[in-house]
């Protein structure tokens, strides 16, 4: 009888260290973005619409509607192009495996609402750097922040990034 205990054991350490990691994790970006309700009288963002410079500072990317004729999905196009830094490996220029022009390009696609009136979106999400698609969640922090959360697979196994409005648009709380 002592047998079947050792061999449930493994398995029984692997779920609770995974909900451990994902309590871990979830506890790790509440702290690094402070709800807007800590400020007094900050009203939460509703949608990512708006302007926002990515975490590398590399593009400013505009999220609107898709189609503005008709359709609830949100698309992120680069407006600008900042700079060409890699963020794979920090400190040296991008070398693209794409190699269509970054202006214009549709990063972000088919960002739409989650279920259950968070202000969370789903969607897609284009690394340019290594010409790869990823799921993406979106989730508005502070009128000037939004977090951006890519993976592959299921939520854990990805990495979130801080987009920032630029400073013109700073204030606007879209």
């Amino acid at each position: 009888m002592k047998l079947p205990i050792a061999v449930a054991a493994p398995a029984t350490l692997a779920v609770l260290l995974a909900l451990g990691l994902t309590h871990a994790a979830g506890a790790q970006e509440t702290a690094a973005v402070p709800p807007a309700s800590a400020k007094q009288g900050a009203a939460h963002p509703k949608a990512p619409l708006g302007r926002w410079i990515t975490e590398s500072g590399n593009l400013e990317v505009n999220i609107a509607p898709c189609n503005p004729g008709g359709g609830n999905a949100l698309c992120g196009k680069v407006v600008r192009v900042l700079a060409n830094r890699s963020m794979s490996a920090p400190g040296t220029d991008m070398t693209a495996a794409d190699a269509r022009p970054a202006l214009g390009m549709t990063l972000l696609s088919g960002l739409r609402s989650a279920d259950g009136g968070t202000n969370e979106y789903h969607g897609e999400i284009y690394n340019r750097e290594n010409a790869k698609t990823y799921r993406v969640n979106l989730t508005p922090a502070e009128p000037e922040q939004l977090l951006v959360h890519a993976y592959v697979g299921i939520p854990l196994f990805g990495k979130t990034q801080v987009w920032r409005r630029p400073a013109a648009e700073q204030g606007s709380g879209q």
